[in-house]
């Protein structure tokens, strides 16, 4: 694993790859995941270039594949998902897959064509029985009359009027029956009516029970319809107006003879239907179990050959045709394993001439790569939410475990809940390889990622819960107080201490709603409570006055000494790449501008609380007046905290003030003072860096002679740059804004860490109101009722506690934590402007049958 304080070192490799070989050379890369592509193709559209008609050939199988995952969801059969991962298919089977996956789909389409074709049938047939069935009694017509007519004589002679006409048309009567969907029954009338004149005799019916609609699947409610009308155009009439309304229309028999043969067929039909059905969903299910034996290899590798053809893409080739070449980005770690990846690739292809690879020096910038673990990845993946890290600057991520779990407990201090939110991420811990976790939901899923964070931080909690002695909002006395009530008693005390002290008496306990303490009275305070606050401090009336004051010193503290080792991590960026001029002229004024000013504040709270102790507390000068004098100069003498005190600030502030203006104008002078043809000791660069023109700073370090040898031949040629590009007002414009956005962010950024003292009092005082709200109310009810009442109570309680406390608060406290390192720490030194290291690999495609849907 590579070291996860700066990035790994990356190289430029090129691979030059035999034609033959190229596919299998690329699917050992691809299990191996060592490499980042380049695209030498970028002005090449993507329907140009050389293996495009195989990613179409691939395309196609996905597209057959998710047609016979399809078919198999819908049969309910389940899909097996092996855990391991089958490798790329060599090209002499991909062809036979295709073959066979063709033809499976050309089965499947046709089988399940004449399924759907039989179903159709069927429930037409199904229609047509309960249509004959309902219109049986609709109407009963004379036997014998009927065979004498003939259905629709000629009537162009007749007229309608005519009560012969008449006569006969009520012996040439024609029927259409069929079903109609329930809700187009009242259009249907009203259109029949308006139509036909008022020719037709509607009878309708509703059927008892739902049927499918042989059409569009749907089980709906039906109305079997029976139409009479005369004459033959009205006839045409009515059948077109079914057809505009969909309507299922069924032959209407003329006999009961007719009747009863069509009902007999009908049956012996549906019956061979059945049969033949199920049949063929016997046949249908039984091809595709053994489809869905072998589609989950197939998906898997048909992913992984197009993704080898869009590498293949990347690449360009070289005079001949012969040979393939291509610009990978690799670890010089992995270069070893690179070398043999290909060395593998070649002997499998059984090629005579093996693929090789060669490092190039380059002037491009590296991707970054910082190797992660399961427990690391969650904290790298904050610090790349605020951007991915420059090119070997230091990753604030590895601090970032200690420090985010750490500022998030000081605002979600409790003992009780720290230790709920441990458990819970110790369940996710336990249970990470659960393969239900891996396929949960959004949310649970985003909380099973994060189940190491979760966990630091729930066990932070519990720590800074002790420091605070808060659990559930109440103290607990583990140790013993060192607070002595009995010796505030004037009886305990000589007569010569009770004129000088103010002691209790019995009258005094009696008639007083509030007693107060006195440290400076002998054997009143025995000594510091041996770990946290002490617990008498939850008893007293000016406990929120004291806690106050202390977690806001605690925030001053903490922010302080969190901004400057962000600005002491600056240092080991310039000396990394070699920019020591930035040490002197920005590091040091930013360390001295920050401690002079800051870190003595830090000083004057650490010496008041070690130097005054409680007979000397009324006397203590206040720390806040005295770092307001500072920069005020009074008058008037003041006591101050130590001799001297009037000499050490004005010496700070000096220092404060000479640091200013070498913040803004050192760096800029230097660079001009080294593009006018100076020399400097101390100052080169190495390795890769990015050479843009709008780069004052590398413009004037690259400037009209080499400052120090490199490592290499091309610094050399980086260096030689025209001396028009230098633009020292830009360069001076940029460090001023720099300086006065840190200068003023020194100020807003330490008030900014009292976030910490604000949510934990938040957190501490909406903690102690569930409960005086809820389980006092409860524990304070009689013994008969009070325990029917207590347990609905605390149920109560804890979904509160869940839900507000740990989930809202808890999220409150998570974000606001995430703010205090990217704006208020990794500002001093992380710049953030890489790009990821994204490598070729197999591990990175998803094997999910659903996403493949998708």
């Amino acid at each position: 694993m590579g070291s996860l304080f700066r990035s790994e070192t990356m190289c430029l490799a090129q691979l030059f790859l035999q034609s033959g070989t190229a596919y299998e050379c690329l699917s050992a890369l691809g299990e191996k995941g060592l490499v980042q592509f380049r695209d030498l193709n970028q002005n090449v559209s993507s329907f140009q270039r050389k293996f495009v008609g195989e990613v179409k050939r691939c395309e196609e199988l996905e597209r057959i594949l998710a047609y016979l995952v399809q078919e198999i969801n819908r049969a309910d059969i389940p899909l097996p998902e092996g855990e391991t991962s089958p490798p790329a298919p060599p090209l002499k089977q991909v062809l036979e897959m295709q073959e066979q996956l063709q033809k499976l789909e050309v089965e499947l389409r046709e089988v399940t064509k004449n399924k759907e074709k039989l179903r159709k049938n069927l429930l037409e047939l199904i229609e047509y029985t309960h249509m004959l069935r309902v219109t049986k009694t609709f109407v009963k017509r004379n036997v014998e009359f009927e065979p004498t007519y003939e259905e629709f004589p000629p009537l162009e002679n007749d007229s309608l009027l005519d009560y012969s006409c008449m006569q006969r048309l009520g012996a040439k009567l024609g029927f259409v029956s069929g079903l109609i969907n329930q809700g187009k029954v009242e259009a249907f009338e009203k259109m029949l009516w308006r139509v036909c004149k008022g020719y037709t005799i509607v009878t309708y019916a509703e059927l008892d029970e739902p049927l499918e609609d042989p059409e569009t699947g749907e089980v709906i409610k039906w109305y079997v319809f029976l139409i009479s009308f005369w004459g033959e155009q009205i006839g045409h009439k009515v059948k077109k107006i079914c057809d505009c309304y969909h309507c299922h229309v069924y032959p209407y028999p003329n006999t009961a003879e007719e009747r009863k043969e069509i009902q007999e067929g009908l049956n012996t039909r549906i019956q061979d239907l059945y049969t033949v059905l199920h049949k063929t969903e016997d046949y249908l299910r039984q091809v595709l179990c053994k489809a869905a034996e072998s589609v989950y290899s197939h998906v898997i590798q048909v992913k992984k050959m197009k993704a080898i053809y869009h590498m293949l893409n990347m690449c360009s080739f070289d005079v001949t045709n012969k040979c393939l070449i291509a610009e990978v980005w690799c670890p010089e770690a992995d270069l070893h394993d690179l070398r043999r990846a290909l060395q593998e690739g070649s002997r499998e292809s059984g090629a005579t001439i093996p693929s090789f690879m060669n490092t190039i020096p380059t002037k491009e910038t590296p991707p970054t790569l910082i190797r992660t673990n399961k427990f690391t990845e969650g904290f790298q993946n904050i610090v790349d939410a605020y951007g991915v890290g420059s090119y070997r600057e230091v990753n604030p991520a590895l601090f970032t475990i200690v420090t985010f779990p750490f500022l998030f407990a000081v605002m979600f201090g409790d003992f009780g809940h720290g230790f709920v939110m441990f458990l819970f991420a110790l369940l996710l811990v336990l249970n990470e390889n659960h393969p239900r976790l891996n396929q949960s939901q959004e949310i649970l899923r985003m909380f099973f990622n994060g189940r190491y964070i979760l966990l630091l931080m729930g066990l932070f909690s519990v720590y800074t819960g002790l420091i605070y002695n808060d659990c559930f909002s109440k103290s607990v006395n583990l140790f013993g107080s060192g607070w002595n009530v009995s010796a505030m008693y004037s009886s305990g005390h000589a007569p010569a201490e009770r004129g000088k002290v103010v002691l209790w008496n019995d009258t005094i306990v009696r008639r007083s709603r509030v007693l107060q303490l006195d440290p400076s009275v002998p054997g009143v305070f025995q000594g510091p409570y041996p770990f946290g606050i002490d617990p008498i401090w939850n008893l007293a009336t000016n406990r929120l006055t004291f806690l106050n004051s202390f977690k806001m010193k605690m925030s001053v503290i903490l922010g302080i000494i969190h901004m400057t080792f962000g600005v002491i991590l600056g240092i080991f960026n310039h000396l990394h790449f070699r920019k020591k001029f930035n040490i002197y002229l920005v590091s040091v004024p930013e360390l001295l501008f920050m401690l002079c000013i800051f870190g003595y504040l830090i000083f004057m709270i650490i010496y008041k609380w070690l130097v005054y102790s409680a007979e000397t507390s009324r006397v203590a000068p206040s720390i806040l007046i005295e770092f307001i004098n500072m920069f005020l100069f009074p008058a008037s003498e003041t006591n101050g905290l130590y001799s001297g005190q009037e000499h050490v600030q004005r010496l700070l502030l000096a220092v404060t003030a000479l640091s200013v203006p070498v913040l803004f104008l050192g760096k800029p002078l230097f660079l001009l003072w080294l593009h006018n043809g100076r020399s400097c000791f101390g100052v080169s660069r190495s390795g890769y860096t990015l050479i843009r023109k709008e780069s004052e700073e590398e413009v004037s370090l690259l400037g009209s002679q080499d400052i120090e040898e490199g490592n290499n031949q091309m610094e050399d040629g980086c260096r030689e740059m025209t001396c028009e590009e230098f633009n020292f007002g830009e360069i001076l414009m940029t460090q001023v804004i720099h300086s006065i956005e840190y200068c003023l962010g020194c100020i807003s950024n330490t008030a900014s860490y009292l976030r910490l003292w604000a949510l934990s009092l938040a957190h501490a005082q909406l903690s102690d109101v569930l409960w005086t709200m809820l389980v006092r109310v409860g524990l304070r009810v009689d013994t008969t009722y009070g325990v029917l009442l207590l347990l609905p109570v605390i149920a109560l309680f804890a979904v509160l506690t869940i839900f507000i406390l740990l989930i809202m608060e808890g999220l409150s406290a998570f974000l606001h934590a995430i703010r205090l390192h990217w704006v208020e720490f990794q500002n001093k030194f992380y710049v953030g402007a890489g790009t990821k290291f994204v490598p070729f690999s197999f591990r990175l495609l998803s094997s999910k049958f659903s996403d493949d849907m998708a």
